[in-house]
Order: C-alpha cells, then sequence, then structure tokens
C-alpha cells in the first residue's frame, strides 16, 4: 500500500465518525487522532481506522475502548418513610463498572451478621429491617466503594417510622412544653418510671416528672427542640412482674435557613447561589429576584436557558449561565412547610473589566494656558487609573506643569504647557494584572492540597496585594476561594473530601481590581485508607506507672477512632490491651512490674481499618529504696513504626 491520502474513523455501529463538539479528529498526512469528550458507557466498543492510498487500496487497524462507569446513586430519595411494624427496605440505587460493594451503617456502626436478626443486606444492595419499629428511626449511611479504583462515596438516608397508634405531635418553638400522659392499673399499685433511648428519665431543668393517683403519670419535657423527638418509654413494675409502653413524640420544627451567602461573579461566566434550610418537616426552596419579583422554584429553567433550579435534600441551588451586569442586585430564598417559613436574601455582585466612558480624545490649547484631560472608566471593582507620557508615567503627585486629581471612575489630568514639548499624545491606562501561570498541585491528601504557582508577568501598574485562589468540584459551578497571605505563591487548600477530582485556578489583585485567572488545573484527593502508625515516645510516670506519648501521623482522611495499646514482659506470651481514645495523646500503663522489661505494640484505628503497629520497649527499674540518695533512670527503645 502506498502513502495514505485519506484516513477515516469508524464508530463500533460501523458509521464514519464526522468531527463534533464530542468527537475531534486531529489528521496529519500519516497519523490521525480520535478524542472523545465526556466519554459515556455507550461510547465503548471497537472502533476502525482506515487509510486509503492515491489508489484506492486500503488497510484498516481496530481499538477496543472499554468504558467503566463511576460510582453513581441514581434517584436515592431521603427520607424514606415506613410503617410501624412492617416489613421495611431501604433503598439504595447504585451503579458502576466494575460492580460496587456495599456497605451499609447505622448510628456509625457498620451493619454486619451479628445483626442479622434485625437487619438483611439484600443482593440489590437494599437494607431490609424485620418489622421496623421507631427505635429503628434515624439516619441510615450506604457506602459504596471500588477497590480496584480506589473509588469510594456515600449517601445518607433518613429512615422515618410511622406510628398509627400511641403516637404524640407537637409543633416545636422556642421555650415550648409538651405532656406524655401514661395511665396503668394493677394489684399492688404499680410503679411507673420514664426511659428514652434505654436511660431512666430523672427530674431535671428539661424533664418535670408528675405521678398522680390512679395509676397516673405524666412525663413533660420543657423548651423542646428537633432532638427530643422520639420513642419515650412508660414502664410499669410491681411485684407480679413489668409492663412497657411506648409514646412516640413526633416535633415540628419551623423552616431555618442556615447557609446563606453574598456571591461575586465575573461577568459572562457562571454563578451558583445556594441556599440551605431545615425543618420538620424538610422545607421546600424557591427563589425570587427582587429587582422584578420573578420566582425561580426547583425544576424552573428560564427561556433563554440561562436560569435553573436545582434542589435536593434541604439544599437548592439557582445556576445563572452567561452573567450580565442586569443580573447585579439581590436575590431572596424561601424556606416553606405546612408549619411556617423564613426567608433570608443575598445579594449577587458582578465584576468586570475597566470600559472607557470619554469620548473626548483630542484637547486643544497653547502655552501657559491650563486644560484639563478627563479620562472616565467605569469597572467592578474600581480601578486605578495611571497617565503616562510616551513612556514615562506621570506620578499622582503631578509635575512641575501636570496635576492628577483622582476621584472613584474618574482621574483629571491638568497640562500647563511651558513648551511645544508638552503638546503630544497623553495615554490614560486602567490595567489589572495578567494572570498567574505554572500551577502546580503538591502535597495531595484526602483532605489539603499544595497549590503553587508563577507570578504574572505583568503587576498592571500596582504592585500585586494578594491572590486568589479558586478551586471546585469538577461536577459543580461552585467556585470557592482561598486568599494568599500577602503576595506568597503557595496556598494550602483545606477541608477537601476524599477521592474526589477538583479544578483550581489562580488569579492576581492589585489596587485596580482583580486580573484574568490562570488556566486551570486539576487535581484527585487520595481515597479514604487506614491510618499511619502513631510515633510513640515514653516517660517514667509515678510509682509503678509508665506513660507513652502517643503522636498522630496521617490519619488517612477519617479521624482516629482510638489507639489500642498491647503491652506484655519480655518472658511472657499473654498481652494486655489496653483501649486510648483518638482524642488523646497518651496512654497510661499500670501497675507494672519492677526491674522487668516491656514490649509494646501501638496501633491506630479509623473507620476504615487498622494501621500497621509501631514497635516500643522500655524498662522498669528496681524498686526504689525510700531511704537512698540515688536515682534510678528508665531506659526505653524504639523499635520501629
Amino acid at each position: 500500500m502506498g502513502e495514505p491520502v485519506r484516513l477515516e474513523w469508524f464508530n463500533p455501529q460501523g458509521e464514519r465518525i464526522a468531527a463534533s463538539r464530542r468527537m475531534a479528529l486531529h489528521t496529519e498526512a500519516w497519523r490521525s487522532r480520535l478524542i472523545i469528550y465526556n466519554a459515556i458507557v455507550e461510547d465503548a466498543g471497537i472502533y476502525r481506522c482506515l487509510a486509503t492510498d492515491a489508489a484506492g487500496q486500503s488497510q484498516e487497524a481496530t481499538v477496543v475502548l472499554e468504558i467503566y462507569q463511576k460510582l453513581t446513586f441514581r434517584d436515592v430519595q431521603s427520607p424514606q418513610e415506613f410503617r410501624y411494624g412492617e416489613m421495611a427496605e431501604v433503598v439504595c440505587d447504585v451503579i458502576s463498572s466494575p460492580v460496587p460493594v456495599v456497605v451499609w451503617y447505622y448510628q456509625d456502626k457498620e451493619i454486619t451478621e451479628e445483626y442479622r436478626r434485625r437487619f438483611q443486606v439484600l443482593a440489590n444492595n437494599n437494607l431490609r429491617i424485620h418489622q421496623v419499629t421507631n427505635a429503628d428511626e434515624g439516619v441510615y449511611r450506604c457506602e459504596a466503594s471500588v477497590e480496584a479504583r480506589g473509588e469510594i462515596d456515600f449517601v445518607d438516608i433518613a429512615v422515618v417510622v410511622n406510628a398509627p397508634q400511641q403516637s404524640f405531635n407537637a409543633t416545636a418553638d422556642y421555650q415550648e412544653s409538651v405532656t406524655l400522659t401514661c395511665i396503668t392499673s394493677g394489684s399492688p399499685q404499680p410503679i411507673l418510671t420514664w426511659h428514652r433511648k434505654g436511660q431512666h428519665l430523672e427530674l431535671s431543668e428539661q424533664y418535670l416528672l408528675h405521678n398522680a393517683d390512679g395509676g397516673r403519670s405524666t412525663l413533660t419535657i420543657r423548651n423542646i427542640g428537633q432532638a427530643d423527638g422520639g420513642a419515650y418509654t412508660c414502664k410499669a413494675t410491681n411485684k407480679a412482674g413489668s409492663q412497657e409502653k411506648e409514646l412516640f413524640l413526633k416535633v415540628f420544627v419551623p423552616p431555618h435557613i442556615t447557609q446563606l451567602r453574598n456571591v461575586t461573579a465575573v461577568e459572562g461566566s457562571a454563578a451558583v447561589i445556594s441556599c440551605v434550610a431545615e425543618g420538620e418537616p424538610l422545607p421546600d426552596i424557591s427563589w425570587k429576584r427582587a429587582s422584578d419579583g420573578q420566582a425561580f422554584v426547583e425544576g424552573d429553567k428560564s427561556h433563554d436557558g440561562r436560569f435553573e433550579v436545582r434542589g435536593h435534600h434541604g439544599k437548592s441551588m439557582l445556576t445563572i449561565s452567561g452573567v450580565r451586569l442586569t443580573d447585579r442586585g439581590r436575590f431572596e430564598c424561601e424556606a416553606l412547610s405546612r408549619i411556617g417559613g423564613h426567608q433570608k436574601s443575598l445579594f449577587l455582585d458582578i465584576e468586570y473589566l475597566p470600559k472607557f466612558l470619554t469620548n473626548q480624545t483630542i484637547f486643544y490649547s497653547w502655552e501657559g494656558n491650563s486644560v484639563n484631560i478627563s479620562c472616565d472608566v467605569s469597572s467592578n471593582p474600581p480601578a486605578a487609573m495611571l497617565w503616562r507620557r510616551e513612556r514615562f508615567t506621570i506620578a499622582a503627585e503631578g509635575t512641575a506643569n501636570t496635576r492628577v486629581f483622582n476621584s472613584e471612575g474618574r482621574s483629571l489630568l491638568e497640562v500647563t504647557p511651558v513648551s511645544d514639548r508638552d503638546f503630544g499624545r497623553y495615554n490614560c491606562t486602567a490595567h489589572v494584572p495578567s494572570n498567574p501561570y505554572s500551577v502546580r498541585l503538591s502535597a495531595v491528601s484526602q483532605r489539603l492540597a499544595t497549590v503553587t504557582f508563577m507570578k504574572p508577568d505583568s503587576h498592571g501598574g500596582v504592585p500585586i496585594s494578594h491572590y486568589l485562589v479558586q478551586y471546585k468540584e469538577l461536577t459543580t459551578f461552585d467556585w470557592r476561594e482561598v486568599r494568599s497571605h500577602s503576595a506568597q505563591t503557595t496556598v494550602v487548600l483545606m477541608s477537601l473530601e476524599p477521592n474526589t477530582t477538583y479544578e483550581v485556578r489562580v488569579a492576581a489583585v492589585n489596587g485596580k481590581g482583580r486580573g484574568e485567572v490562570s488556566h486551570t488545573e486539576s487535581f484527585q484527593t487520595l481515597p479514604i485508607r487506614e491510618p499511619n502508625p502513631p510515633a510513640v515516645h515514653g516517660q517514667r510516670g509515678m510509682g509503678k506507672a509508665y506513660r507513652l506519648g502517643l503522636v498522630k501521623q496521617d490519619d488517612g482522611g477519617m479521624p482516629i477512632v482510638e489507639y489500642i495499646v498491647k503491652y506484655k514482659t519480655d518472658k511472657e506470651e499473654q498481652w494486655m490491651t489496653k483501649l486510648v481514645p483518638g482524642a488523646n495523646d497518651f496512654a497510661l500503663l499500670q501497675p507494672l512490674q519492677w526491674n522487668t522489661r516491656y514490649e509494646v505494640e501501638i496501633t491506630a484505628r479509623n473507620v476504615k481499618g487498622l494501621s500497621e503497629p509501631t514497635f516500643y520497649q522500655f524498662f522498669m527499674p528496681q524498686k526504689p529504696d525510700i531511704t537512698g540518695t540515688s536515682t534510678l533512670g528508665v531506659r526505653d527503645t524504639v523499635l520501629g513504626g
């Protein structure tokens, strides 16, 4: 076959591929490259590249494209409601390729085989609860992972149990009280007590207990809040035995907007404003533009496609594409439920580059006659203006025959010509800095990432005061900002989500405003994993005690739950174990034996698992002679970790 004159690509269905926004073709004399943007599962298959020469002879090569589906939760509802006593199936529809491993958690504990009598994880990854009761209410976490890729994600699902009988509903307002009543009979007269979550309730500032004749007892809960909702148990006890009655308190909490911040966007970019609200029942959230009263609700999209509202479980996001200066103004967020509403507003500010408003560009004068040259500029943030004469900048203090008068949006140059050299071209400039470049990511962990970059080639005539590092998750439009300390070119991003892809860009800021943003870089945080072994140092304690200092290392992206300290003498086989809360920075071992060497293994645990152990040894000295004057030391050695 001769030199190819035509290179063509064919998709898995045998159709010739033409260049489009999603599929790009880069063809040279003897080479062709096919790029598929935003690949989807349907793109998988065998692609053919067909080369044809001038004589019509052809050869082809094939490429097999495999697409792996990322972890995706499909329309998981929260809350999910069930009737008291029925077989409840909590739905968690999650897909990925390969098939994900799903683990359920309740009250921060994994639901394992030991809970099989109450819970069962089904083949479709849903969670079955046998004979559900009010005690099963709460938030369940459905966690899915693909270990081959280190990918992990979760969704929290609120489970609500509707009890048709023995329920008590109340609306919770500040300092409101509610009374539960329990009536019983028996011989001898039973003693009535109240319980909640297994704890015996006693008289306190919150609980008022009153037992009356006729087997009647009341529990008054004062200053109730959402956390007071749930099951309360009235227990009647006498010599013949005991009986319990469960009463359910459902607390209705008026809506309250908990998160709403002012937003600043750049003209032509996208702005995302979000509103977060809580309440019981969960309120519906809507938006209103104050300038014209235009309302936007969940699922709305404007005719021009610029305004769109999306929401889920108490959070609503209003996205404005192609932001215009006319979008600047106040937006109101309203959270509304059947028992009340709450409103708050935010201000959307629009930044835009300087625009010159002056029409007059030619001025006339003569020697000794002063003339005022005006330069009017509109910008947000306000720009600082400089005057130049040829290659020289005219100082704000002016010169012998020039004076500068500055106000917001205007700079006035007064020139008094004294010779022919004072006539000519004067330039008014209102620049912002150029963009930083060479943005790099380093020291990326589960929660942190360090951003470094090179300063701009131009500072726009005014020194740079600081940098703005903007970052967001790849799948969202909501940019967050971190301000650098002074003009340092290193910034640490904190509170990131593990195993998540982010985009980051940088802009410089000087006295004239914010400059151009840099090229956008992407990075992915590390997945949650087991913690690193702790560092250990030792110190002799009082008497027959020894203090081990515990220094946390990389926690793997989740807090250390506890340290497991195992220790024994070097002559014994049996280990003793001491559990130390993860918030502690030491473990005290006691009582120990005198004149004995001890071996220690210390392991850190987070929700993902256990670290490798750190090995440590120390020696307990001879029992001190209280009549002696010498001081006995303690020898210790770290063997590894």
